[in-house]
């Protein structure tokens, strides 16, 4: 017979799972996961989460914090969570998805990365409830005879059933032997941590099932695999990413994230609530209802979105000045209050040049595209030929896309 003790436990674990399990793609294996929570709450020991990155680049997008929101997530409900950094294994690069070798970094470049992620990432975690650590600190100490001990544990059969791995292999694509390294570090990662959740994407699972089967071989519990789905991008289609131009930076200026997020397409909106977002999911679902049955228009929803996302990154303030510019120059179709005045010569330049000098654009040819895109205004007045000269005058006003102005005063 259930004591009141027992249904409380219970209901506890259920909580504790309905959050975590929120926008998830996989938990593998679900089940463990409720008895590692029901063992957690009972001797009230938190679980050791861990999440591990590698600092490759240094500018966080909104795709990165879906899987930081879910840790933020653990850490709300009491457990411990380890922030991984990868400067050891950033040096050799996490072939995952790739279908080429990636360029290893030097120890100097990851570590000037690694700088940079604490100010972002701690944007969504709480800096005191975090513990930042690093794997060079158990894997740089390791001898090749280290090393033989650990890739013993696993075949070369099984190492190319990994989806990329194999590609490569039958396309006759370079796939260099320390490429097959990475997962066995990272897999023991987890046994240098004793952890007992790791948290990654999807594109992740081999490397974080990796760590699950270490964690058996060295005699440990073995840990329980939370899958985070990849977050596309403006386009609505493949995942976001810098290379691509689909991305919304968490560092963008308030104006930039509005202006981006109110252009993703309604068919992902619903998701970037759920994944971004602390709405909740009675809320998300009113949404759903009310979009379906036309009470709420997708625009609105979006102008949510973006206000939400821009206090989360920036402060509540810096969201309404962002939701006013919106209004102000894509609804009621006039300029910004607050448009950057910039200093020029009176001689006469190309609109390519004046674009590029004054950060409209970020290169010749993005330029070009922009004017050949219909994207350049001045003064009103659309500007279609990249070789256009224009004579700067006092006042003018240059419009690159929808949201980047400037007004010209001429010295």
């Amino acid at each position: 017979m259930s004591t009141e003790l027992d249904v409380q436990l219970d209901q506890e674990v259920a909580r504790q799972l309905k959050i975590i399990s929120r926008g998830v793609a996989e938990i593998v294996p679900k089940g463990e996961l409720s008895q590692k929570l029901r063992k957690s709450i009972a001797t009230k020991t938190p679980l050791i989460v861990k999440l591990g990155v590698d600092p490759t680049g240094i500018d966080l997008t909104l795709g990165h914090t879906v899987v930081l929101q879910k840790m933020k997530q653990f850490q709300d409900l009491g457990h411990r969570v380890h922030l991984l950094i990868g400067d050891f294994t950033a040096t050799i690069g996490d072939p995952s998805g790739k279908s080429e070798t990636r360029k290893q970094l030097t120890r100097e470049q990851v570590l000037e990365n690694a700088k940079t992620y604490s100010d972002q990432v701690f944007k969504i975690l709480d800096r005191s409830k975090t513990e930042i650590v690093y794997n060079s600190d158990w894997l740089a100490p390791f001898t090749f005879a280290d090393v033989i001990q650990l890739t013993s544990t696993m075949t070369v059969a099984r190492m190319l059933e990994r989806e990329d791995f194999h590609n490569r292999f039958t396309q006759n694509l370079p796939l260099s032997i320390h490429e097959f390294f990475y997962p066995f570090m990272q897999g023991y990662d987890s046994v240098a941590l004793k952890a007992d959740v790791e948290l990654g994407g999807t594109d992740q699972k081999f490397n974080i099932l990796m760590g699950r089967m270490l964690q058996k071989e060295y005699g440990q519990p073995q840990q329980v695999c939370v899958l985070l789905p990849i977050l596309e991008g403006l386009d609505g289609v493949q995942k976001m990413s810098k290379s691509l131009g689909n991305y919304i930076g968490i560092n963008e200026d308030p104006v930039n994230m509005y202006g981006k997020t109110m252009s993703i397409p309604d068919s992902i909106l619903l998701r970037y609530f759920e994944l971004l977002t602390d709405l909740s999911l009675e809320e998300i679902e009113e949404l759903r209802s009310g979009i379906a049955s036309g009470s709420v228009h997708p625009r609105d929803a979006k102008m949510k979105l973006a206000w939400m996302l821009v206090a989360r990154f920036h402060d509540g303030d810096a969201a309404d000045r962002a939701e006013q510019h919106f209004k102000t120059v894509f609804q009621k179709g006039a300029l910004p209050e607050d448009i950057p005045v910039v200093s020029i010569a009176a001689e006469p330049l190309s609109i390519v040049q004046l674009l590029t000098t004054n950060n409209l654009a970020t290169s010749n040819s993005d330029a070009r595209r922009l004017v050949q895109g219909g994207a350049v205004k001045v003064d009103g007045d659309k500007v279609d030929r990249p070789d256009q000269q224009i004579v700067p005058q006092t006042d003018m006003v240059v419009q690159a896309g929808k949201r980047k102005f400037i007004r010209l005063k001429v010295e």
